[in-house]
């Protein structure tokens, strides 16, 4: 059953996720699967394959629902809900799942406030999704996506942002204060020994790409 289950969230998350950019669709969701795999591996949670089962399909349909991607601003978890009823999984895996999809994303502690206490599985997931968001390419695509500007000096990053004003999609953007108000900030925020020591080098490389981005925008590279 665990297969089949796994099997059917890998063809929701291409269907429900086709036609979007490139930074949050169905290939977003196998390579966070993949990389949560591997971080449970490297944890040990390999012998645990009813935990495993939860890490997998919470990755892979975790962006089902994302408010950017919604006409009301609104997470929607009705497609997702829905399924793991239709999958025939256990309340109690179905439930978990939810609550890591539910609490995993950035706006929720973007005012420094958890919403949930993280389970070894949430934080296997919310790592591999931050972990896949430290990157250059998907930041740009975004911002593409959105018509952000690419940078502009009079706009500087905001500073102490609220939950409702990082979601606000009113407010004039660019993809490259995107790095200050959030993917600077992902090392940081890692929960396991081993997203920590993954987010590092990404976010060094990432780091460097700034500084020579500033000193080719300025003239002086």
């Amino acid at each position: 059953m665990a297969a089949a289950a796994v099997r059917a969230a890998e063809e929701l998350a291409e269907r429900e996720m086709a036609g979007r950019d490139a930074s949050h669709d169905a290939a977003h969701a196998l390579r966070v699967r993949d990389l949560a795999l591997s971080l449970a591996a490297e944890l040990g949670l390999s012998s645990s394959p009813d935990r495993l089962l939860i890490v997998e399909i919470a990755a892979l349909l975790h962006d089902i629902g994302d408010y950017k991607y919604t006409k009301d601003n609104a997470e929607d978890m009705s497609i997702v809900e829905r399924f793991l009823e239709e999958v025939e999984l256990e309340q109690g895996q179905r439930e978990e799942i939810v609550a890591i999809i539910k609490g995993m994303g950035f706006k929720n502690e973007v005012s420094k406030k958890s919403v949930v206490e993280p389970t070894l599985e949430f934080a296997i997931v919310q790592d591999a999704d931050r972990l896949d968001a430290i990157g250059i390419a998907r930041c740009f695509t975004y911002g593409g996506s959105k018509k952000n500007t690419l940078h502009d000096p009079k706009i500087l990053p905001r500073d102490n942002l609220s939950k409702e004003k990082y979601m606000s999609k009113d407010e004039k953007q660019t993809s490259i204060n995107h790095f200050h108000e959030k993917l600077f900030k992902l090392k940081d925020m890692m929960k396991t020994e081993a997203g920590k020591k993954r987010a590092e080098k990404r976010h060094k490389f990432m780091e460097d790409f700034v500084a020579e981005f500033y000193e080719e925008w300025s003239g002086r590279a």
